[in-house]
């Protein structure tokens, strides 16, 4: 017998209580959400859901039967996507992965698989058709939550004489769901759906986005974990992980829709744990941002904005580190530019400083690069939308990165006439490649510098066309971090008189009283030292150079100072 599916009267509640007496409807809530951070927004949802405070047709769960087979499933499923408020005023809220598993928990449900979704759209009588908003900066607002609801609530007003509230209704948004590939991709979000009428989904299976990532097209759907095959009550779980029955709700192999409610702590978590707050924006497809920024800061302190590049090959979550598992991802416990950052602000308490760490779907900004020729208009415009997203009244920017996030920024300065005032900083942490003075490097970055006082630039690099690699070199002597800092040294030179002061194996070129500075390490050891220049306190040095806090309580290519300010696994 084939597979199939029908939709029946709904019998099913979740464990919730009664929505509490003077509870406020939706629009008061989101309204007083709409200022919070992240984190705080979705403790409140969480509480006003666990409270009670939800629509009445919502708490109908919907059986919807599945057949495979000689077995006949029932599965029971929220009627709609979950919302905050009453049937006349709710609020119908995207939620992080962490905080929508826990309130599924709480209610004993679980989110759905891709073939849920699918399964679902097939059975909703009522299917509504998707109305995408183009993308920018502000997709993961309050104010864009609510926009869209009331384009969807227009279109569920149109047909609610033959629809009423309670009614299976899909396809008005993407939908959280399990999928064994987060296993391999922890501190990520799955999402799947938007599907159009005839049944084709806009957004296939992606996991892209890191688990803060929450924008207006999302909805969270939830599926009871008790279910009933051939007339006998199980759970999800015993069906996903039995290879007799698994075909019934997963097309994907997978152990358990809670897999992804692990106890793994997600980057809000440990970025509250230090008093910090997180946003990911998404400027354009396939281009990722996290903003981390304190979460109590004295509003007439200026802001210094740290836009970092990310290096090759790293995620965001990489970059900003933890202290690894035990089987976790190494790579999470090199850089630590979080850490770093939290020692910075620890002892830079006149400035706020915000970081915004900048990924590409490549995970190369030269191949990004590559491929985009109006590269340079493209960042332009996303550092303008960061800039618009930080909105801050005195706001001093600051360009660094690591590896092949300098292609970033020379790729940003090839869009430019001159260098805006507004940069205070240009920081290469080996990531230098790009430079080339024929571009206009040389020119653009010497009538920068000066132009005024408060201008810093920063090389940090080694001999690394020495360095061996499995016995072998992998960069060229002209090609390399070495060959283009002593290009970049001997152009701005011209200019610029430096004086040199040699301390071992580190070569330090200072210019205009160490606001310009060159930090070259010779290499005799022959050793890779393309990471550790930044991990032994390189961000510090990078940011701090020229100013009377340079290597105070720290030492370059020292022991890392900032231990102790390293997020947990």
């Amino acid at each position: 017998m084939g597979l199939w599916w029908f939709c029946q009267v709904a019998n099913a509640a979740p464990d919730l209580p009664a929505r509490p007496a003077g509870a406020p409807g939706g629009m008061a809530v989101a309204q007083a959400v709409a200022g919070l951070d992240l984190a705080a927004r979705e403790a409140v949802l969480q509480q006003e859901i666990l409270s009670g405070n939800v629509p009445e047709f919502w708490r109908q769960f919907v059986p919807i039967t599945v057949t495979g087979g000689e077995n006949k499933l029932i599965l029971q499923v929220s009627p709609d996507y979950l919302a905050v408020g009453r049937e006349a005023d709710f609020f119908q809220t995207p939620l992080t992965p962490g905080t929508a598993w826990r309130i599924a928990d709480r209610l004993d449900c679980v989110l759905p698989t891709r073939k849920m979704v699918d399964l679902i759209h097939a059975a909703a009588p009522l299917k509504l058709p998707p109305t995408p908003r183009p993308p920018g900066p502000d997709m993961t607002t309050v104010a864009a939550f609510l926009e869209y609801q009331e384009t969807v609530h227009r279109q569920r007003q149109a047909v609610l004489t033959g629809h009423p509230w309670g009614t299976l209704t899909a396809g008005h948004h993407k939908d959280l769901v399990s999928t064994p590939r987060l296993a391999g991709t922890p501190g990520k979000v799955a999402i799947y759906g938007w599907h159009r009428p005839d049944g084709t989904p806009i957004q296939p299976l992606y996991t892209g986005h890191a688990d803060t990532w929450v924008d207006y097209s999302h909805g969270v759907r939830l599926v009871g974990k008790t279910v009933t095959l051939n007339g006998r009550d199980t759970t999800a779980e015993q069906i996903l992980t039995d290879p007799k029955t698994a075909g019934l709700l997963s097309d994907e192999p997978l152990p358990s829709p809670a897999a992804p409610a692990a106890p793994v702590r997600t980057e809000i978590e440990r970025a509250a744990a230090f008093g910090e707050t997180l946003l990911t924006l998404e400027p354009e497809p396939g281009v990722r941002v996290v903003v981390n920024r304190p979460a109590a800061a004295d509003p007439g302190r200026p802001v210094r904005l740290i836009i970092y590049a990310l290096p090759n090959g790293n995620t965001i979550e990489q970059t900003m580190g933890h202290l690894p598992a035990p089987d976790g991802d190494g790579r999470h416990g090199l850089q630590q530019i979080a850490a770093q950052t939290r020692w910075l602000r620890a002892h830079q308490p006149e400035v706020t400083l915000v970081t915004a760490y900048v990924e590409c779907a490549e995970k190369s900004w030269p191949a990004w690069c590559r491929k985009h020729g109006d590269s340079g208009k493209r960042i332009a415009t996303i550092l303008d939308q960061l800039r618009q997203a930080v909105a801050a009244p005195s706001l001093q920017l600051v360009l660094t990165g690591h590896s092949g996030g300098g292609a970033f920024i020379f790729r940003y300065l090839d869009s430019l006439e001159e260098i805006p005032r507004a940069v205070e900083r240009i920081a290469f942490l080996d990531s230098n490649y790009a430079y080339d003075a024929a571009k206009g490097h040389a020119a653009k970055l010497t009538a920068w510098l000066a132009g005024g006082g408060n201008r810093f630039l920063t090389v940090i690099a080694y001999h690394d066309s020495m360095a061996l690699l499995n016995g072998k070199t992998f960069v060229s002597e002209k090609g390399g971090t070495w060959g283009r800092s002593h290009a970049m040294l001997d152009d701005l030179g011209k200019t610029f008189p430096f004086s040199e002061q040699v301390e071992g194996p580190l070569h330090r070129h200072t210019a205009r009283d160490g606001r310009l500075t060159f930090l070259l390490m010779a290499n005799p050891g022959q050793a890779v030292l393309h990471t550790k220049l930044v991990e032994r306190n390189g961000l510090l040095q990078a940011l701090l150079s020229g100013t009377p806090l340079s290597e105070q309580g720290y030492v370059f290519f020292g022991d890392p100072v900032y231990r102790s300010l390293i997020g947990g696994p």
